[in-house]
């Protein structure tokens, strides 16, 4: 599966179980990615993909879990260390800010291939700085 994460400056993902930041402009940018693929998500996080075009949008509880060999997943608030033997992408939006976090990302990506590295201006925030990280 592949995986969608956006971490801050220090790889906070979220604080107190809550997102730390959104953006549509991120949201369109995943959703354009697709490719017609599915993307899974927590119930959670499906609140934030409202306005947009719902009918790739999977939510599960154990969305991780059920995730196929091609899906995408997006993880706000879930550890991902236990499901990285399944992981084989990892696609992580950079805020660029700090932001207080409980949460962080738990993957060392120093064990990845930096693929790809884009940026480009969200609709809250002035830079988003996308990388794609592959299985070495």
């Amino acid at each position: 599966m592949k995986v969608i994460v956006c971490v801050d400056n220090k790889g906070g993902m979220a604080f107190f179980q809550k997102r730390q930041s959104q953006d549509r402009v991120l949201r369109e940018d995943i959703l354009d990615g697709l490719q017609g693929a599915k993307l899974w998500m927590s119930p959670y996080s499906l609140k934030q993909f409202k306005e947009e075009n719902q009918a790739d949008l999977t939510a599960d509880e154990q969305f991780l879990d059920a995730a196929g060999e091609e899906d995408f997943c997006f993880v706000e608030n879930q550890k991902l260390q236990p499901y990285e033997k399944k992981i084989t992408e990892i696609i992580v939006y950079r805020w660029n800010r700090d932001y207080p976090a409980d949460l962080f990302l738990d993957i060392d990506l120093k064990d990845w291939e930096l693929a790809e590295t884009v940026e480009f201006a969200g609709n809250s925030h002035e830079k988003i700085t996308k990388e794609t990280y592959q299985k070495k």
